[in-house]
């Protein structure tokens, strides 16, 4: 969301009676799912470190958990605070989608990321496929409006197809998982998993997190990014790049996913260079949201080199170095951790404190004394926060360096796994209590 839209929003609210402002204690309006969205990423935040834990520590814990905290860090999580973003962006000087509930929504969204989990814990894969029919229904629901929404909202960096393109990965990927879970294309389940997988992380979260990158850090750093024709250029490489990565799966071509995975890397180069760039000409602004942000695209930076060393790996037969499952969560958390969980505290650090500016001080002056209050709430204990994130992300790296030299019960790689969890559930933790607290306080 960009303060562009949010001022139009204000101005429009202050045309409307102060009453109008006033919601149902039981109405899901984009907050709710704001919210609800980042309790899901909590819950699987904590599972994932349980989860390492065991690894490391040789008690794993049952099977069925990693999917359960995958899908719901994903679906529960990502996927629900995109839309609760979208909702709120639609708001307007002739809307009131900022105060309007979607309770029907809210509730089907959750209760089919519930009821894919249980079909997980029970193994019941029909369960999970009429989960799966259930997303496919609220995205096609949401669609329309998303697709004329995103005309208007990326019309200026020259976007929309690529937004759009995102929106189908999103379809495609679940449509991918409904058949997988029904089993309707036999002996077809490998290819399914691949577009499932990559249509949503690459395609749909990971797409969707750098456009919103574009949105967010302007308007925080107040100041235009490097080159605009640098961000166009990245903007074609990306989508573009993913699908062809895609292709060298489906076709086992290492050098294809090799070439590609060189591509993806000078595109996400240059988003690190605009933004980088940008926020030293802005005077470096000391704010959490733009921190959190900029950290997260150097961590998208870092997990595709690291995606693309690991397929170099592959070049010698055998490889050169061993990977094992450890170091596979230490790549792909590079990416979850270290890029959306940053892009998401950081939309969070600042839309939160402009969604209750909106929807509870209807006077603008008022307002902005409001939001300073809040932004201050939003910036304390920042430098702990981001230091306890981006180096446990790091410590899950040198975990699994580690176990290249020295055994998984070495005294190293302990020390190791405990520094890495409770770095990061630190982090986790300053930023919940931080969010509890802006929800929490009310305008004077």
């Amino acid at each position: 969301m960009t303060r562009s839209v949010l001022s139009s929003q204000s101005e429009g609210l202050e045309r409307r009676p102060t009453s109008r402002l006033v919601r149902p204690s039981l109405s899901c309006t984009p907050l709710t799912f704001l919210l609800t969205g980042f309790m899901w990423l909590s819950v699987s935040f904590l599972l994932g470190a349980a989860l390492l834990l065991g690894l490391v520590n040789g008690t794993p814990l049952p099977h069925w958990l990693k999917p359960v905290h995958v899908h719901g860090a994903l679906l529960g999580g990502f996927l629900q605070m995109i839309i609760g973003g979208f909702l709120f962006s639609r708001a307007n000087a002739h809307t009131q989608a900022s105060a309007t509930s979607h309770s029907s929504l809210f509730w089907a969204l959750n209760g089919a990321t519930v009821g894919l989990l249980v079909s997980f814990w029970l193994g019941h894969m029909t369960v999970a496929g009429l989960a799966a029919l259930v997303l496919i229904g609220i995205v096609l629901w949401i669609s329309p409006k998303a697709w004329l929404r995103i005309g208007n909202a990326y019309q200026p960096v020259g976007a929309v197809w690529i937004a759009r393109a995102a929106l189908v990965a999103l379809l495609l990927g679940l449509i991918a998982a409904a058949l997988m879970t029904f089993r309707i294309i036999e002996g077809a389940h490998s290819y399914l998993r691949l577009f499932h997988v990559h249509f949503l992380v690459l395609g749909f979260l990971t797409v969707t997190f750098i456009l919103a990158l574009h949105q967010i850090l302007p308007v925080l750093m107040q100041a235009p990014l490097a080159s605009h024709a640098v961000t166009r250029i990245a903007f074609w490489f990306l989508p573009v790049g993913f699908a062809a990565l895609l292709g060298g799966f489906v076709t086992s071509s290492l050098w294809l996913e090799i070439t590609v995975g060189g591509l993806l890397v000078a595109a996400v180069a240059m988003c690190t260079y605009d933004f980088l760039v940008g926020w030293i000409k802005s005077g470096t602004p000391e704010h959490a949201a733009s921190d959190h942000l900029l950290l997260g695209v150097c961590f998208l930076f870092l997990s595709t080199v690291a995606g693309l060393a690991m397929g170099a790996n592959y070049l010698r037969t055998p490889p050169v170095m061993p990977i094992g499952s450890l170091h596979l969560v230490a790549y792909t958390h590079l990416a979850f951790i270290g890029f959306m969980m940053q892009v998401v505290c950081g939309s969070l650090a600042t839309g939160v404190p402009d969604i209750l500016a909106v929807t509870r001080v209807p006077n603008s002056k008022k307002r902005q004394v409001y939001r300073g209050q809040l932004d201050g709430i939003m910036n304390r204990w920042r430098t702990a926060q981001l230091a306890g994130m981006s180096l446990g992300t790091m410590a899950l790296a040198v975990l699994a360096a580690l176990t290249w030299s020295v055994p998984l019960g070495s005294s190293s790689v302990q020390v190791t796994v405990w520094i890495a969890a409770g770095l990061l559930i630190l982090s986790l933790t300053l930023f919940a209590v931080k969010l509890t607290w802006a929800v929490g306080f009310r305008p004077s």
